[in-house]
């Protein structure tokens, strides 16, 4: 029963270091989307400082046509990131909901080792009691027989004798 149950713990275990792990790369992901955001946005900033006509200049409408392409292009591809940060929060979310369920089943089974141990050690105690109480009435007898047997005498009249 005890190797069952260390082996169930095992399989916790090792189930929890997994839920851990995908958790841990999950974080590693949404570290990564938020710099990659943080980056694209400063980077249409950026853009955006550079605008053609910024200042009075003039320039040809080709420019300014380009200009404002690649900006609505540098916008949605904000949108897709954030999408894909949403994404990867909510994974995040969810892996983080599993490792709190794995590490509840871990702590369970080290809970149920934990009784059945003290189970065990209470039987075994209870063992050990009743061995020492068999002993210590079978030595009770075995004086208690040869005080009183060669006290007593056989016959018509029993009568202890005197010491």
């Amino acid at each position: 029963m005890t190797a069952a149950l260390h082996t169930l713990l095992e399989h916790a275990e090792r189930k929890r270091d997994d839920a851990l792990a995908a958790l841990l790369r999950a974080e590693a992901a949404v570290r990564r989307l938020q710099a990659q955001a943080d980056q694209l946005r400063a980077y249409r900033d950026d853009y955006r400082t550079r605008h053609p006509a910024l200042g009075g200049r003039s320039v040809g409408i080709e420019a300014l046509r380009c200009h404002q392409d690649f900006m609505q292009r540098l916008d949605q591809a904000l949108h897709q990131q954030a999408d894909q940060q949403q994404a990867c929060e909510a994974r995040h979310t969810v892996l983080r909901g599993e490792l709190v369920a794995e590490e509840m089943r871990v702590a369970s089974v080290r809970k149920l080792l934990e009784r059945r141990g003290q189970a065990a050690q209470v039987q075994a105690s209870r063992q050990e009691q009743r061995r020492s109480d068999e002993g210590a009435q079978t030595q009770f007898r075995r004086s208690d027989e040869g005080a009183h047997g060669a006290g007593w005498r056989l016959g018509s009249e029993a009568v202890p004798a005197t010491r």
